[in-house]
This record gives structure tokens, sequence and C-alpha cells, in this order.
């Protein structure tokens, strides 16, 4: 079993990362002395464009790196285990009863071959949880899914991305996990649909307690819902803190250019007013 969490010790802490893609074409620095500190029940967002190394780093939380990339220095502790010292029933240990993983391609992580409700039923059963057509129902009903009996008795291929979105934030919530972790989530849904399931995504796991930490590049969004924000760049960290610091009067050169690069005509700055026009809050 894993460790309970201390309150106000980090639930993760990376330091000085650095990781490697050995190609080839030759070796291309993914991290490069990253470190980083996470408190319990923060949403914190890590943003930057393609290959800024966000994606490594989150996968590097669930010791879960392609092949191709190798740690060359630093360490990732994870509810106060040091991620590489721990064996393989370790790591599953904790991928399995800390950890929760929402994916960028809902689809593709779904067995194509299997319906809905034997998914569920074959994420739950290892962790002792119930998997009882009620239940079933009940965690799809939490997700927002019309019509949840029916939608258990499909297959991938007959869902669309956003119902596959929420089956997938389902199967991870219901594992209770400590820490959330969101790489890009809502990276091939529409608008609409999009902003509904980060509204999902928030609100379920300000009610666990969990703490999010959501990959993204979609610094609106970011600036919606999360607390705090970490700007990746080759490969480091340029810059971190609150949301509205950071977004709104940013001190790194390369933030100033991924907000001029937003479709607005000021960027932020109009996000922010708009904001407090419409009277909404996070949730």
């Amino acid at each position: 079993m894993i460790a309970p969490t201390v309150p106000g010790r980090p639930v993760v802490e990376v330091v000085d990362l650095s990781a490697e893609y050995r190609t080839r074409r030759g070796v291309v620095r993914a991290l490069d002395r990253v470190s980083l500190a996470v408190a319990p029940g923060e949403l914190l967002a890590i943003v930057g464009e393609s290959g800024s190394g966000k994606s490594t780093l989150s996968q590097a939380l669930g010791r879960m790196l392609p092949r191709a990339c190798h740690l060359v220095s630093g360490s990732v502790t994870v509810l106060g285990r040091d991620v590489a010292a721990l064996g393989a029933s370790e790591i599953r240990t904790l991928r399995r009863e800390s950890l929760g993983f929402i994916p960028q391609d809902p689809i593709g992580s779904l067995d194509p071959t299997m319906r809905i409700g034997r998914q569920l039923v074959l994420a739950l059963k290892p962790l002792g949880k119930a998997c009882d057509p009620a239940t079933l129902i009940a965690l799809m009903e939490s997700v927002k899914i019309v019509d949840p009996e029916r939608a258990l008795g499909l297959f991938p291929h007959e869902i669309s991305g956003g119902m596959a979105q929420r089956v997938s934030i389902a199967m991870a919530m219901a594992r209770e996990p400590e820490i959330l972790i969101a790489d890009e989530p809502t990276g091939s849904l529409d608008a609409q649909v999009r902003e509904e399931i980060l509204e999902l995504i928030v609100r379920l796991t300000r009610a666990s307690g969990a703490t999010l930490i959501w990959v993204s590049h979609d610094l609106g969004a970011v600036r919606r819902w999360c607390e705090r924000v970490v700007v990746m760049y080759r490969g480091r960290i340029v810059e971190d803190g609150p949301t509205d610091q950071v977004l709104i009067d940013p001190e790194h050169e390369y933030t100033r250019t991924l907000l001029a690069a937003l479709p607005t005509t000021s960027s932020i700055p109009h996000i922010a007013s708009a904001l407090a026009d419409d009277g909404k809050e996070p949730v």
C-alpha cells in the first residue's frame, strides 16, 4: 500500500530532472534540470508548445516514459516514494491506487473489442470496488452521460469522442486517485464539448480533494480553471507562479510569445475581463 500523504507535504517533488530521447539523428534533450513541487489539492497547469517537455514531465511522474526516452539525472518523488527506486509491483500499485490518468486520445485508450461496461468492471475489480450494474450506472451518471444503461453496452467505436473522454474520466476517478494527470484531455474535442469536459474534470477533482496536474497548450482554459501555471520551453521551466500573475504580467519572453499567439486582440487581459464580466467563478 502507498503511505498516506502528510498534510502540507508536496505530493510530487521533481529535483534537477534531465531526460533525453536517443534517436537515429542523435540525442535530444527533453528535460533539462527541471525542478517542481506540487502541493496536495493543487490545480496545476503545465503549458508550452509541442516539444517543450511538458508531456515528458507528466509521463515521468508515473514512470511511463517511452522506451526511447532515458533519465539522465535527478529524481522524482510521488507521495513520498522515489519513483525510480520502486520495483515493478510497487510502481504498478502506485499507478493503480494513487494515480489517475486522463489521455489525450480517449478512443485510442479504450479496448476496441470490449464493451464499455466490461472495461469499467475490469478497471474496478482489482481495486475491490463494487461492479454491479447499479454502481456502473451511477458512475456513468457522475460524468453526465445520458442514457448510461445504453452506453454501458456500446463498443468504443459506437460512441463520440466526448463520451469516450467522459468514460475515461469515470475510469480514472473511480480509482479515487490522490493525483490526477490529464495530458491534453480535450485536444481532439470541439469547443463546446471541451469546456464541458474541463469543467467536469475540475469539479470531480475538487470534490475528491485530489491534486490535478493538467498538461495543456490552451492558455485561456488554463486561466479559467487553474490556480497555478508552469511554463516550459526547450525542456526547462521558464516561469512558475499564480496563473493570473504569470498570464497577465509574464516575466519571460517565451511566455509573452505564447500570449501574443492567442486568437484575441489583446490576449489574456481580455480573457480575464470577460470572465469577470460574466460573473463566473471556477467550480
